[in-house]
């Protein structure tokens, strides 16, 4: 006799959490109490919330407010209440004191992970208690995972197993013998339905009666494609993979398709804690990567976490588009994270809407090696037909990933450098990747700059006066200072830049003169003019388009 289904508890859902998602601040109920679904934020709000655990998505700051939100979702029967951990210790002693007072449980979300996790790992721990006792199949898998479930489901069946998930990669499979038929044995060699086969599946319709089926599906056998069974694993409405029984010689087993059915419904915990898993370290890896890249949170922890040691050599590769256009494509993105995870075994990378950075170990401690990296993914990109322009910097190699902070962030200003040569050229192909000796000037001038920048915002005086007033006007005065500045004072030079007759441009510089004061022969004053332009043009790393001047009618008029 199959028991009815049961709630899990909070003790069941921690037990689950292999990765460390949640951590238990305080259950003043214990730890057997129900929990039966999840709930976001206010989410059903109006309905009680008898067993859920709610997620403090948007919970207020202000912790008067959410104490008393944290009795509220008491008053409706919720089981337990999710913060997120920021890592600035414990929770308010309001939020925990109203907690303890209505019996409660806290529990604090690793910083690493997001709500969809939190969401994942309960599901999954009800899908696990929703299994019931008593099952002869339940029993014999008895928690073993995928690969015992496959083993007794082919001992069921009378078949060979393989249990995929949506993207049709081999999550498990039964033991295959010599005589497995080709399809089977490329398939679990390769860890992926070939792509071939899955056109023809499509093509056939069987994905399509797959994906839309409750029921066991029958393909009949076809030279050596032996006859199969298969069968959709869903979660309710949501598809998460498909188990395949291929017959081995003497046919199906009577109970085959019973047996299919109710493994379908064993596997889908396993599934949901294999997509938890699966989505948990990858977001381990990013948020690691991150807080190395960053200087951020515990670098050794975060070092660990990737495999690395502190006596590693790295450097930091940085890729990055324009803001001003669409974040990257994702066949860009993906062709260059491909690119930069082939360079080397042990690379990282972290995906930004504009910009993609890679941490690259470097055993032979030489810059070259992740100049050549940039210098592949600058080419890449360009080779992309309609790819956006990308512009590529390495940072120097730092003795340790615990110093990548310093890497990455030389590597940013090598990116930038590289685009203020580019608005700054006068023609030919800009040069698109570079390494920190290329720009060297450059990247100490852009250090220098963002030094200046917070007195020069607090600064008055003409200077500061004339960027200002240009500013709201369009612009053509610093257009015009910056050309002359650039090309030291040669007048036809900079008019050819900014694309004006020369008289033109002596007509700005004496209307700089006339209107603001500024004498451009004083050393001083050409000094902080040079300052201020560089600064209008470079606006905290995102540099100003400066094209071609095609004047306005005023100029042209009045030379």
């Amino acid at each position: 006799m199959i028991t009815p289904p049961q709630d899990a508890t909070l003790r069941q859902v921690l037990d689950h959490d292999e990765d460390g998602v949640l951590r238990l601040v305080l259950a003043p109920s214990g730890p057997d109490v129900p929990v039966r679904g999840v709930l976001i934020g206010d989410e059903d709000a109006a309905r009680p919330h008898d067993g859920h655990l709610v997620l403090a998505a948007g919970l207020t700051a202000d912790p008067a407010a959410a104490a008393e939100r944290v009795r509220e979702l008491a008053r409706r029967g919720a089981t337990a209440l999710v913060l997120r951990d920021t890592g600035d210790g414990p929770p308010p002693a309001e939020i925990v004191a109203a907690a303890r007072e209505t019996g409660l449980a806290l529990l604090a979300r690793a910083g690493w992970a997001d709500w969809a996790d939190t969401v994942e790992l309960v599901r999954s721990a009800c899908a696990f208690a929703a299994l019931g006792t008593g099952d002869r199949l339940v029993g014999d898998i008895a928690g073993g995972g995928l690969a015992v479930l496959a083993a007794e489901v082919a001992r069921y069946c009378g078949a060979s197993i393989t249990v995929e998930d949506t993207q049709f990669r081999v999550l498990a499979h039964s033991a295959t013998g010599p005589d497995a038929d080709p399809v089977r044995q490329s398939t679990i060699l390769g860890g992926k339905v070939p792509d071939w086969r899955v056109a023809e599946l499509r093509r056939a319709g069987l994905l399509r009666a797959l994906w839309s089926s409750r029921d066991v599906i029958h393909r009949a056998a076809d030279g050596d494609d032996p006859e199969r069974l298969i069968v959709a694993i869903r979660n309710g409405g949501e598809m998460l993979g498909s188990i395949w029984a291929a017959a081995d010689g003497a046919g199906f087993a009577p109970e085959a398709r019973e047996a299919l059915r109710r493994a379908a419904e064993v596997a889908v915990p396993y599934l949901l804690q294999h997509r938890l898993r699966v989505g948990s370290e990858r977001r381990r890896e990013q948020h690691a990567v991150r807080g190395l890249l960053s200087g951020e949170g515990d670098r050794r922890s975060h070092m660990w976490s990737l495999g690395l040691t502190a006596q590693t050599p790295c450097a930091v590769v940085v890729a990055e588009q324009e803001e001003s256009v669409a974040p990257f494509p994702e066949r860009v993105f993906q062709a260059l994270a491909l690119q930069a995870r082939a360079h080397r075994t042990g690379t990282r990378y972290l995906r930004e809407s504009h910009r993609l950075t890679v941490l690259l170990p470097v055993p032979d401690g030489q810059d070259r090696d992740a100049v050549a990296l940039a210098r592949d993914l600058a080419s890449l990109a360009a080779a992309m037909p309609d790819a956006p322009v990308v512009r590529v910097g390495a940072g120097p190699v730092v003795a340790s990933p615990l110093t990548a902070a310093a890497s990455a962030e030389e590597a940013r200003l090598v990116v930038r450098a590289l685009r203020e040569r580019e608005a700054r050229a006068d023609g030919g192909p800009p040069p698109r990747h570079a390494g920190p000796d290329d720009v060297r000037q450059s990247v100490a001038v852009l250090r220098v700059l963002d030094a200046v920048r917070p007195l020069w915002d607090r600064h008055g005086g003409p200077v500061h006066d004339m960027v200002a007033a240009d500013r709201a006007t369009g612009g053509d005065l610093v257009r015009s200072l910056t050309a002359y500045l650039d090309a030291a004072g040669d007048i036809p030079r900079a008019a050819r830049r900014l694309v004006l007759h020369p008289n033109t441009l002596r007509y700005r510089l004496k209307r700089v003169r006339e209107r603001f004061g500024l004498d451009l022969d004083d050393p001083d004053t050409r000094l902080i003019v040079t300052l201020a332009m560089r600064l209008a043009t470079s606006d905290d790393g995102h540099d100003a388009p400066d094209g071609p001047d095609t004047g306005k009618a005023s100029d042209s008029t009045e030379m």
